[in-house]
């Protein structure tokens, strides 16, 4: 359905736009409506006082109120039913959209019950259950952390999901808020299909500096359970229209130093929806341009006979504006030309006559083409010999055809035009001439034939070439648009590849001349040796007995897919085949080097591996990629891992803020245990940078481990937004905080009688400047390992006190019964009544008290996966790029 249809049903400001109509006709009538019955949803109401606004001057009886109360209530159920009508239609197109076009979506929640549907929420819309207002179901405080949160306008008078009304002031604002003649969130909802009470919400919430995961995770009722990638979609569109709107601002302010602004001129640079439009307005007035033919003559003073012509043509008399001395207005037949040329530059300015013209190119067949450019000096032009005689549809044309054309003719291979039918042209000369130009009273002949010609040469001179850049520039920008999705689609699915944790790995960067380089890592990491083997030389026997000594607990082996790779593989196959490392079981792998040599010489590899040459530094890129994907590929630019098309040919800065926002998500949603992560893995969290990991981790260096998510606030620069946005991402690991205390009372023991904790309370008694009035507490909290918001925690206190257990059970199989219990006995929804909340919050404090400690998203995936799919022929994320080889097992198969 149309998301105008549905703004005019329900949206508020729709309704407040009308509002000004009633206070003119009648003005007495607005003290009533204080009177007016005390319904949730009122903005309704108004629609009312347009039926009677005769009436409007005399004084209300008691009788009257009576009535007007009665149709005011019928016409709220009238509008809550076709409301929730429209929803329903709603919800069914965005599962039909789900299922045409599946995206990544973060979902962690469990199946509690194969057979019981309304506990599935997994994969569900916007809830529909509790539509019906009531005071006791609105919550407030639930989204309250640390300072007024936007949630709270959300959730004032409908339920979590579904549009609410704002208040005016803020919704006056938002309309207002670029000085542009069109409305914000209807042209964004336009632009995006993204209903309009849901752009509103998302502005909202990125005025506030909220990130993306933070609102698809912690703020899914405001968004509609959108994915991140609708979102970040959302907010791109969202920038767009704010530089279009700075743009025309700087526009009018240099027509206006000029001199040659006027109100109809600054009228058409507000309308322009696009920055190809608003190029078109302006450019006949850009300081340096060519003088145009129809400002030379304006300039003449033609214009006031080009106004009489349309307007009053009994009236006018060519033949009086004849100078003789004057270029351009010696004879008729220059005064003639003059005024079609002023009255060409007005058709090709009018929005109505723009707007009629696409229409008909929109029903006609255009057709976009290319062909071997005559200036060809490139010899090897074989690459394009798929479009040396191209022709398309646009509308049919591909993104990866668009690049290619754009790509040749930048490189001037290739000649491109787009062909627009004759058939449009007669329709819109017979259009103009017979209805919108048409003169208002009786003209004679040649005053016609003036129109005519003006009407024939607007479009072949502007129109047209105004036409041709329209479709190159849509099918450019929607061409770059899916190649951008593209590549954060391939490098999502790089970044949650499954890791492979607890063995030892050698990872081997292969080569001939230089040999191959060896670089033994531990379980976490951690560098044991590194080396370097000649395999493919002569003495290959004393590299095998070197491999076997190096390989005494490494069984598994990770090649790079660089030069000579398939000799090496060959190498270790043979030696496994021959039984070579009996007893150990070794098995190897092949996985993507790309931009690991790149990484290599990089300042953050010096600064992490300082005394290791780049050759080497490569192959411990290689096994730590097979590790942990996610952790070391953050450390390389995503342009240089070999995953996306034509990345060359789009907007550097548009795919740079896209492949930043998909590292951000699989970052965030993963989680990070601050106590182990690397600075560079930590800067991609949401709300945190360069700088405040640089301050985590030296706060993490000088005071020990983080034993809570509240010591995040001891961190200098870590304000209540920030800490707001991150906390949730961030993990304490009590695993991890064993090790470090362990390890700290080895060597505290040696130096002090202190113990480790003694030792951290110390420090905590120690605070950053500014954060003297700060109580924070040194105990472990069990809900910092889990996926639930600060801002939640006494929602999931109430929760687990409701079900029966304890926090302390996080994880335990118990717990998970007790919960999977409670559930499947009363909805998610009246159980969000019971302990105040939303289902939303409750959903994802579900899924924290129930996953494993450790819970991993990305081993998630592949359980999920295993579970729903039999057949053989299913691979894994994992088995996408990683497939282990065992030659002993393949030959007993």
């Amino acid at each position: 359905i149309s998301s105008d249809e549905d703004g005019e049903e329900w949206n508020p400001p729709e309704a407040k736009s009308k509002a000004p109509k009633v206070e003119k006709k009648s003005a007495p009538k607005r003290p009533a409506k204080p009177r007016a019955p005390k319904e949730p949803k009122a903005p309704p109401v108004p629609k009312n006082p347009k039926k009677s606004p005769s009436r409007a001057p005399h004084k209300l009886g008691a009788q009257r109120k009576t009535q007007m109360e009665t149709k005011a209530s019928t016409c709220l159920e009238d509008s809550g039913s076709s409301l929730l009508a429209t929803i329903k239609r709603g919800k069914n197109n965005d599962e039909k959209a789900r299922k045409d076009n599946p995206v990544k979506q973060e979902r962690l929640s469990f199946n509690v019950s194969e057979t019981n549907e309304p506990y599935k929420w997994a994969d569900e819309g916007p809830s529909l259950t509790g539509f019906k207002t009531k005071k006791e179901e609105v919550e407030e405080e639930d989204f309250t952390f640390d300072e007024p949160c936007l949630k709270k306008l959300k959730a004032s008078d409908g339920s979590p999901g579904q549009p609410t009304a704002f208040p005016s002031s803020q919704a006056q604002a938002l309309r207002n808020e670029l000085n542009m003649t069109w409305d914000l969130t209807q042209v964004l909802s336009t632009l995006t299909c993204v209903e309009q009470w849901v752009c509103r919400n998302i502005i909202l919430l990125l005025r506030e500096e909220n990130t993306v995961p933070f609102m698809v995770r912690y703020r899914k009722e405001m968004i509609n359970h959108m994915d991140a990638d609708a979102v970040r979609d959302v907010q791109l569109t969202y920038e767009e229209l704010c530089t279009l709107a700075k743009k025309t601002q700087s526009v009018i302010q240099t027509l206006k130093k000029d001199g040659v602004l006027t109100t109809e001129l600054e009228q058409n640079l507000r309308s322009c929806r696009s920055a190809d439009e608003l190029d078109h307005v302006y450019s006949p007035y850009k300081k340096g341009s060519k003088l145009t033919k129809a400002r030379r003559a304006k300039a003449l003073g033609l214009e006031m006979a080009a106004t009489a012509l349309m307007n009053t043509p009994h009236t006018l008399d060519l033949r009086a504006w004849i100078k003789p001395d004057t270029e351009g207005l010696s004879c008729v037949e220059e005064v003639a030309t003059g005024v079609e040329h002023i009255l060409a530059d007005m058709i090709a300015k009018d929005p109505e006559t723009l707007t009629y013209v696409k229409t008909l190119c929109e029903n006609s067949f255009v057709t976009i083409q290319s062909s071997v450019s005559k200036s060809n000096k490139i010899m090897d032009i074989d690459k394009f010999h798929l479009y040396f005689d191209f022709t398309c549809n646009v509308q049919r044309i591909q993104p990866h055809q668009t690049l290619a054309v754009n790509r040749g003719e930048s490189l001037k291979i290739l000649t491109v035009k787009v062909n627009i039918p004759d058939s449009v042209k007669s329709d819109f000369t017979g259009w103009c001439i017979n209805n919108r130009w048409r003169p208002k009273t009786f003209a004679r002949e040649e005053f016609h034939a003036i129109i005519r010609n003006a009407v024939e040469d607007s479009y072949k001179r502007l129109i047209l070439p105004f036409l041709t850049r329209s479709y190159r520039t849509k099918l450019t920008a929607a061409a770059e648009k899916e190649s951008i999705a593209m590549f954060v689609r391939n490098l999502r699915q790089r970044l949650l590849v499954c890791p492979v944790r607890g063995c030892v790995i050698m990872g081997v960067d292969p080569g001939f001349r230089h040999g191959c380089k060896l670089a033994i890592l531990s379980a976490t990491s951690q560098i044991l040796h590194t080396d370097v083997v000649y395999l493919h030389a002569s003495g290959k026997q004393n590299e095998a007995d070197k491999l076997r000594h190096l390989m005494i607990n490494c069984t598994k082996v990770v090649i790079g897919n660089g030069t000579a790779c398939r000799e090496t593989e060959s190498f270790f196959a043979d030696l496994i085949s021959k039984h070579f490392f009996h007893p150990l079981d070794v098995s190897y792998c092949i996985t993507s080097e790309a931009g690991a040599s790149i990484y290599s010489v990089s300042p953050e590899a010096v600064k992490e591996m300082p005394d290791l040459d780049p050759n080497v530094r490569s192959a411990v890129s290689i096994g730590r990629r097979v590790q942990d994907p996610l952790a070391e590929l953050v450390k390389i630019d995503p342009k240089h891992i070999g995953i996306g098309t034509y990345q060359h040919d789009v907007s550097a800065g548009a795919l740079k803020a896209a492949l930043d926002g998909v590292v951000q998500e699989c970052v965030s949603f993963v989680g990070v245990d601050i106590n182990i992560c690397s600075e560079m893995l930590m800067r991609h969290v949401a709300g945190l940078n360069v700088g405040r990991a640089r301050k985590i981790a030296e706060w993490r260096e000088q005071n020990g481990p983080f034993m809570n998510r509240e010591q995040l606030k001891l961190v200098k620069g870590m304000g209540p937004k920030t800490y707001q946005q991150c906390a949730g991402f961030i993990r304490i690991n009590p695993q991890t905080l064993h090790r470090w205390a362990c390890f700290s009372f080895q060597n505290s023991a040696k130096s002090s009688h202190h113990s480790p904790t003694v030792v951290l309370e110390k420090s905590m008694a120690k605070k950053g400047k500014g954060k003297t009035c700060v109580s924070i507490p040194t105990s472990f909290n069990p809900l910092d390992q889990t996926c639930i918001h600060p801002e939640s925690y006494h929602v999931a206190q109430s929760f687990v006190s409701l079900v029966g257990g304890s926090a302390d059970q996080i994880g335990d199989v118990g717990l998970r019964c007790c919960v999977e219990s409670k559930v499947k006995t009363s909805s998610v929804e009246v159980l969000a009544r019971e302990v105040n909340t939303t289902p939303e919050t409750l959903k994802v404090i579900i899924d924290g008290l129930t996953q494993p400690p450790g819970f991993d998203l990305r081993q998630s995936k592949i359980s999920c996966q295993s579970q729903q799919h039999s057949t053989t022929d299913i691979k894994t994320p994992t088995q996408t790029v990683l497939q282990w080889f065992n030659i002993s097992e393949r030959d007993r198969n």
